[in-house]
This record gives structure tokens, C-alpha cells and sequence, in this order.
């Protein structure tokens, strides 16, 4: 008969929340394979393909301004509130702090810190990158553009390119880079690049950045993720480091106890101990034997008849006055003569 309890999905769900025992041998690595090289030099290609179309004010720019005249937000405003909401998932502090305690439980669940390295390496990596180019090129957005038909270049904004989408891409792709099981990793790209697509076209909807913008963040926050497996082994590193360093604090606050010298001792075989104990207790077995028992007085067993009565040498009692008044009174123990009966 089976006995064995059907688990349902929920029970499964529950389940995996519980800790592993110890770091699971399966998770994998990504490595820089040449397929993905290769992605990453076209990507890098489209890039700078981009930056030197709106460089030289090219048709993508034309194609910008077309965007900025017909105003989206006016076209559809009974979407605008939606998006306002919508857009928070491109920004760096609130989807960093959703993504960070996802993959904190991560890490305590599997005993490593490989998520949470992972997921600082991608930011530092995003806002030193994303960052400089952002600065370097001080493009003006187009709420504050100022000749008609220019490519708003060197004017001191911040806005080329698009950081929403960029950190979008990166803070959303991480969990797919992190993915347990094939599986897992497909849907989570297709989940990332839906909601990094959506966030890009909902700043082109309320008018905060070019097109083109859009376009370049999403180009560097794929760079991001395709340069991620050169930074494992720094990562290994820095794990490795924070371990050791926990546990040489952890050291730090025992007492340690006094270390005692052992004393040397001669090594004989098993059985020639065992012969030695055995021996010692043959021993202290016969000693026991023949010793008498305390309450037993040494000398030949005697019947109670010829035993001596044992009596105190003297009695602090003084002697009993009857005794000595009364002559017929004898001491107890002796018999006495029948007296004759008087009268008549």
C-alpha cells in the first residue's frame, strides 16, 4: 500500500524556501565563450554606431525631434498615470533594494555570497560606465533642448544615455544571469527584456529622453551583462577574502583553551593491552577473595557454647542497694532453692 503523501505546488514552494545544508555543487559559472564574445563586440559595435549617428546629426536625431513634436503623453493621456508608476521600475534605488533582498536570501539559502558580489560588481560596473558617458557627452533631453533639429551635444546635460533603461536592463538581466536551471535563465531574460523595453518606451512617452537614448541604454546595459564572467574571479576572490575574514573575527572573540602536553607514552599492540587489563583484573579479583569479611573475627569458627562471654571490666553502675540488704535476692541467671511455705 503506498503511504507516501502527494505534495502539492504550494507544499514544493515551501520547500525550497527552507536552507540547503550546505553550498550546492550544481550552480554553474558563465563563462566568456565565443558566442558570447562575440555578442559583446557587436553589441559594442551598435553602441558606437549610435553614439556616431547622433554625433553627427544624422537621421536618427531627425527621427528624435519627430518623436518630441507628436508628444505621446498628449496622445494617450489616460495611460499617463499608469506610467508614472511604471517607470519607478528603471530607477537605481528602489529596484536595487528589490532585487537585493531577493538575492540575499539567495545567498544565505545556498551559503555563498555570489548573488550579492554579483549584483554589486553589475552596479559599479553601470554607474562608472553609463556615468562617463553620460558626462562626457552632456547631451540636453528634450525638455530643455534648444535649437530645433540639433543634436543638443556638449551642452552640459546629463541624459545621453538613458540611465532608466540601462539600470532596467541590468538590474532585471542580473537575475536571469543568476538563474539556477536553463529554464529559469530563458524565462527571466524574456521577463528582463519586456520590462527594460517597456521602462525605455515609457521615457520616451513622458517626453524625458530621445529615442535615441533609449536605444544607447540599452546597448550599455547589455554590455554590462556580457561582461559579467570577466569579474567572476574577482569575485571568487572577494568572497573568499570576506569568508576568511569572518572567520578570523569570529576566532578573535573565543578564549582559547590552555593546550596540554601529552605525555609520551610507549605504543604496544592492541592485543597486549588487552592481555595487560585482563591480567589486572584477575588480579584485584583474587585479592578481594581472599581477604575476610571485617565483622568476621580472624581464628577457627567456634560454637556458641564454648565461646567465652565477653564481659565490661567494670561497670560504672554502682552495685544495686537490694543486693546487699536482702541476701534472698539473687543475681538474674541463678536458681534458687524452694522456699518452705509458712502457715497452716
Amino acid at each position: 500500500m503506498r503511504t507516501e503523501q502527494n505534495l502539492t505546488r504550494l507544499d514544493r514552494v515551501f520547500a525550497r524556501l527552507d536552507r540547503e545544508p550546505e553550498r550546492p555543487a550544481h550552480i554553474d559559472v558563465p563563462k566568456m565563450s565565443r558566442h558570447r564574445v562575440a555578442l559583446f563586440a557587436a553589441t559594442l559595435a551598435f553602441y558606437l554606431a549610435i553614439v556616431w549617428l547622433v554625433v553627427i546629426t544624422s537621421w536618427l536625431v531627425r527621427l528624435d525631434w519627430q518623436v518630441m513634436f507628436f508628444r505621446p503623453y498628449q496622445q494617450w493621456p489616460e495611460i499617463h498615470a499608469f506610467l508614472d508608476y511604471y517607470v519607478v521600475l528603471g530607477q537605481r534605488g528602489p529596484t536595487a533594494v528589490m532585487v537585493a533582498a531577493w538575492l540575499g536570501w539567495r545567498s544565505w539559502r545556498q551559503h555563498t555570497l555570489r548573488p550579492m558580489l554579483t549584483l554589486g560588481a553589475s552596479l559599479l560596473l553601470l554607474n562608472i560606465t553609463v556615468g562617463a558617458a553620460k558626462i562626457g557627452m552632456g547631451r540636453l533631453g528634450p525638455h530643455y533642448a534648444t535649437t530645433i533639429g540639433s543634436n543638443e551635444m556638449g551642452l552640459g546635460g546629463d541624459i545621453f544615455p538613458s540611465g532608466h533603461t540601462a539600470n532596467a536592463v541590468v538590474t532585471w538581466g542580473i537575475l536571469a544571469y543568476l538563474a539556477s536551471t536553463p529554464r529559469a535563465r530563458r524565462w527571466l531574460s524574456a521577463l528582463s527584456a519586456v520590462v527594460s523595453l517597456g521602462v525605455g518606451l515609457t521615457t520616451v512617452y513622458l517626453g524625458t529622453h530621445w529615442l535615441s537614448d533609449v536605444v544607447l541604454g540599452w546597448a550599455a546595459g547589455l554590455l554590462i551583462l556580457l561582461a559579467l564572467p570577466w569579474c567572476e574571479p574577482l569575485i571568487a576572490g572577494a568572497e573568499a577574502w570576506i569568508l576568511d575574514l569572518r572567520d578570523r573575527w569570529r576566532d578573535r572573540g573565543r578564549v582559547t583553551a590552555p593546550v596540554r602536553v601529552p605525555v609520551p607514552v610507549s605504543f604496544k599492540p592492541r592485543s597486549a593491552v588487552k592481555d595487560e587489563a585482563a591480567a589486572a583484573r584477575d588480579t584485584v579479583t583474587a585479592a578481594r577473595a581472599a581477604r575476610p569479611p571485617v565483622y568476621l573475627a580472624p581464628g577457627p569458627h567456634t560454637t556458641r557454647s564454648e565461646r567465652t562471654p565477653v564481659t565490661p571490666a567494670g561497670s560504672r553502675r554502682p552495685p544495686h542497694p537490694d543486693r546487699l540488704t536482702h541476701p534472698d535476692r539473687l543475681p538474674r541467671g541463678t536458681a534458687s532453692t524452694a522456699r518452705p511455705l509458712t502457715g497452716g
